[in-house]
């Protein structure tokens, strides 16, 4: 009983959230554009499923999701774990907690590979190019930056040191990398790094940082805790233009060793 009581709560918010939506869409079709809704009867039934499918996502977000993630870094970050002593102590040592940056790094790889929005985008992506870019190639290129970038946020919050140093010298890689990559890969890269910020990834990810900040002596969740998911969308976009730039100079290296070749 209480799951449905709690259950009905979240699906009348989510019907809240979704009628500016409805409303949007319906004015401009019957108002601006004065045509009729096509096939309204399957929009409607596709709305209720949308409507009970975000109402259902977070409710398990709020069930499971959550409170797993943040059962993982507080398990993690134990100092019973850490330093294998009840005591109470005052500061973190970073070089104690291997298993949490590697925990993030894992964490962060397996969500971004099961994350929808880069799975779409990787198909576009192999589409429109006409395979040339593979979409497990993309994925897992993606992964790996999130990997290394949720594990170095991880080592963020056990040092404490300041979010903007990390942002600005990520971003300072990027824009010098967007001067050199192939401009082919420059805005699906930007893209790559928007998407793994989206439904499966968050959650985990977000509940990871509070965590950790919540049990590492010496952090505040609310200044620590946050600032994953900056991580999260940073590195993908290094990591995609990074492995453009590199097969690009592998493909220059092959064709001057063909040419090379062919001469003699």
């Amino acid at each position: 009983m209480e799951f449905i009581h709690d259950f009905s709560k979240i699906l009348l918010a989510t019907c809240r959230d979704v009628l500016p939506i409805i409303i949007l869409i319906s004015v401009f079709q019957i108002l601006v554009l004065r045509q009729k809704i096509p096939h309204l009867s399957r929009l409607i039934v596709g709305g209720i499923y949308v409507v009970i499918g975000l109402a259902l996502f977070l409710a398990g977000l709020e069930k499971a999701l959550f409170p797993l993630g943040n059962i993982m870094a507080t398990q993690l970050s134990d100092p019973v774990f850490i330093y294998g002593t009840e005591e109470i102590v005052t500061h973190a040592d970073w070089k104690a907690y291997g298993w949490v940056y590697l925990f993030g790094a894992m964490i962060g790889f397996a969500t971004t590979i099961a994350e929808p929005s880069l799975i779409a985008v990787a198909f576009k992506a192999s589409e429109v190019s006409a395979g040339t870019i593979k979409q497990w190639g993309l994925r897992i290129t993606v992964a790996l930056g999130v990997a290394f970038g949720i594990s170095l946020g991880t080592f963020r919050i056990v040092t404490g040191t300041p979010l903007y140093l990390y942002i600005l010298a990520g971003y300072v890689i990027v824009i010098v990398q967007t001067m050199f990559a192939p401009k082919s890969i420059i805005a699906l890269a930007y893209d790559s790094g928007g998407v793994t910020t989206s439904t499966v990834t968050v959650p985990l990810v977000a509940a990871l940082g509070l965590g950790l900040a919540a049990t590492v002596p010496g952090r505040n969740p609310a200044l620590d805790g946050f600032g994953l998911i900056a991580f999260a969308s940073l590195f993908p976009i290094i990591a995609v233009m990074g492995y453009a730039q590199l097969m690009h100079w592998f493909a220059k290296h092959k064709k001057k060793i063909l040419e090379k070749t062919n001469a003699l």
